[in-house]
């Protein structure tokens, strides 16, 4: 009789939440690669009023459109839906494409 080690089932990726007025866990300044996570943190800063939007899209160099697609995104859902593959499935819906269309 053989026995099967069980399967890891995929799990959302670990995000860091701000807590109070904490912002040192916020991405640095020159980030230019967006991860979930780091996605997450900004979403978060901004949901609890620890910076306004223009700050975010001022400090990063992002567009208040981008911010606030991932706050939709991240509403819809969570945290998984911060991933690109998602945003590009997103915008392909938004556009009209089929399923079968590739960007």
């Amino acid at each position: 009789m053989n026995f099967h080690e069980p399967q890891p089932v995929p799990s959302e990726p670990k995000i860091v939440r701000l807590s109070g007025t904490d912002l040192t866990n916020l991405p640095p300044p020159d980030t230019k690669r967006w991860v979930v996570s780091r996605k997450a943190l900004v979403v978060d800063a901004v949901r609890k009023g620890l910076l306004p939007l223009a700050d975010v899209c001022t400090r990063y160099n992002l567009s208040e459109e981008e911010i606030r697609s991932w706050m939709k995104l991240s509403e819809r859902g969570g945290s998984r839906a911060l991933r690109v593959t998602r945003l590009q499935d997103y915008r392909r819906k938004q556009r009209g494409e089929g399923d079968g269309a590739r960007a």
